[in-house]
């Protein structure tokens, strides 16, 4: 039995709007995804003075990397069923199960039932993010793929804005166990409109022999499919054991570095600003300020990728964060520092999100899902590491300048990673449809 092809009430849409429909609602995913990570470096300060608990500083960096084991072995999970299941239902399955165990957490007794609940609701944040990618990127003409994947996964950022936000209203008279309480919105707001709007891959209905619906849902959303259809999806033996393993192993370097940084920094910066002397209302807009760097500074970037091609621009990405990163260890007055906190989040954020492009973008159709996988699944491992580092160092006789020293060497090394990419790599040209020449640059 065949999942019914979803958007039949607005079979008669334009493209343009079909397309910008498919985008804004995985932008609305990833917002509570940002929100459900950056929610718990928004409440580290609390739980460290938190009583009852007696966190240490090492204990909450500990803490910190659990929900990324879980998001490692659900990304990597999400690459082996995509082919298999395909993407609408790991969507859903992810969504459902990370909005419930964020209920759950708000009920945690003790510290060692709230870690175990954030491991359990990084499984499903795992999930959800390569396969809303791959989805953003299938459903965008091939000149806005860049653009609308950066515009979809600024929702991240919005995410950690809005989580900044409610800590800054909530936190000084609530418990932080609100700010977990909130991450079961999506159970009654975006859970129905995936249901009932979210197509499925194309990729994936021709790659398992749905030819029909397949060709419906391109011709509904003005898809150019390529003449040879693939047997199957491809699986991660076959993308690890391939032609490009070398470019896909230097994506994961890269993806390891991006999201060290953007876990890391996401988890610690409050505290980091509030060693260096800062109120926590202050060291909460450091926060505020990162994510909203990080969108804008994304936007503007990614367009560039889409004119100039993905290495250089998320090559002068990464080198952007060293600058910035070192920039913040220098004592700087007020509004410099919040200027460097903006650019630092573009570096770290903004960067991922170019990281996580160039691998839909390099990828053929069938192998995006598995490759995005793999590279936020084997990247993960950095997300953990992340949070680890900054509690060690703040537990550590180090100063917290420390901090900036660690993250700025991670993204020269991400610097270098994305600069040995090569493109020697045979893709295939994505043709336009002869029905509708005005695709390429509609949304």
């Amino acid at each position: 039995m065949t999942d019914p092809i979803p958007f039949s009430a607005h079979a008669g849409l334009p493209r343009a709007r079909s397309r910008a429909w498919i985008t804004a609602l995985c932008f609305v995913i990833i917002v509570f995804d940002g929100y459900d990570l950056v929610v718990y470096g928004a409440t580290v300060p609390s739980l460290l003075a938190y009583e009852p608990w007696q966190l240490s500083a090492g204990q909450a960096g500990a803490i910190g990397s659990y929900a990324l084991v879980g998001m490692l072995l659900g990304a990597l999970a999400s690459g082996w069923f995509a082919p298999r299941i395909g993407a609408r239902r790991i969507v859903l399955g992810s969504l459902v199960s990370f909005s419930v165990v964020m209920g759950l957490t708000a009920l945690a007794p003790n510290p060692e039932v709230f870690g175990l609940l954030r491991f359990l609701g990084g499984l499903g944040l795992g999930g959800v993010v390569p396969t809303v990618i791959a989805l953003t990127v299938e459903y965008s003409p091939p000149a806005r793929r860049q653009f609308n994947n950066a515009l979809m996964y600024s929702g991240y950022s919005v995410g950690g804005m809005c989580s900044a936000l409610a800590a800054l209203a909530l936190l000084p008279e609530q418990s932080f166990r609100v700010m977990y309480a909130l991450g079961m919105l999506p159970l009654v707001t975006v859970v129905p409109l995936v249901w009932r709007f979210l197509p499925e891959s194309v990729g994936f209905l021709r790659a398992t022999g749905r030819h029909a619906e397949a060709q419906a849902l391109a011709d509904r959303y003005g898809l150019a499919l390529p003449g040879a259809v693939e047997s199957r999806p491809a699986d991660m033996r076959a993308l690890l054991n391939g032609p490009r393993r070398i470019p896909l192993a230097l994506l994961v370097v890269a993806s390891f570095c991006g999201l060290l940084l953007v876990y890391g920094v996401n988890t610690w910066l409050p505290n980091i600003m509030r060693q260096l002397g800062y109120s926590l209302g202050s060291s909460l807009s450091f926060l505020l300020v990162l994510n909203l760097g990080a969108i804008v500074g994304a936007l503007l970037a990614a367009r560039a990728a889409d004119r100039f091609g993905s290495k250089p621009v998320t090559v002068a990405a990464f080198l952007l964060a060293v600058i910035a990163i070192l920039a913040l260890g220098a004592g700087l007055p007020l509004a410099a520092a919040m200027t460097a906190v903006a650019v630092a989040g573009f570096g770290t954020v903004g960067t991922q999100i170019l990281v996580n492009g160039y691998v839909a973008t390099y990828f053929d159709a069938h192998e995006r899902t598995t490759a995005l996988g793999l590279s936020l699944g084997l990247g993960r491992l950095g997300a953990i590491f992340g949070p680890v580092l900054g509690g060690w160092i703040a537990a550590s006789a180090l100063g917290a300048e420390w901090n900036f020293y660690a993250f700025a060497t991670v993204a020269a090394l991400g610097c270098l990673a994305v600069g040995l990419v090569t493109r020697t790599h045979g893709h295939r040209p994505v043709p336009t449809p002869a029905a509708d020449p005005r695709a390429q640059h509609a949304l």
